[in-house]
């Protein structure tokens, strides 16, 4: 490999960097100097709300968000290895089978813990867990 062969991506580097300086540039001319109240208010438009939410976000929304970023990026990387799997033989089938086993591993675990569990006080191992403990 020369240095010429980086070029390409010498180039991609320079244009993000001239992208993300010109989009700062603008959004510094363009956006207001002096915001009015209600929209420094912590409310979305600045619509400040009549009455106040009756619960939080559980966590579990969260948590299965993040799981759901997670396998998001498995399948990213499973469509490379799919454009490619000719090229990387049995190397490439191991290699993804082991990827493939972690990911699942984290899902089971995640799944025996409960972190999918939204509604836990219906579940049939929360009332068992329950009334073990009366017993």
């Amino acid at each position: 490999m020369t240095l010429a062969d980086y070029l390409p991506i010498a180039f991609m580097l320079a244009l993000a960097i001239v992208f993300v300086a010109v989009s700062y540039l603008i959004s510094r001319f363009v956006a207001p100097r002096r915001p009015t109240p209600e929209k420094l208010a912590p409310y979305e438009s600045g619509i400040i709300p009549e009455v106040e939410p009756a619960q939080r976000f559980p966590v579990q929304f969260y948590l299965v968000a993040m799981l759901f970023v997670i396998f998001d990026v498995e399948i990213v990387f499973l469509f490379a290895w799919a454009a490619q799997w000719d090229r990387l033989g049995w190397y490439g089938i191991a290699a993804v089978g082991i990827f493939t086993l972690f990911v699942l591993e984290t899902l089971v675990y995640v799944w025996k813990r409960g972190a999918l569990d939204w509604n836990v006080k219906l579940r049939r191992r929360y009332i068992r867990d329950v009334t073990e403990e009366a017993a």
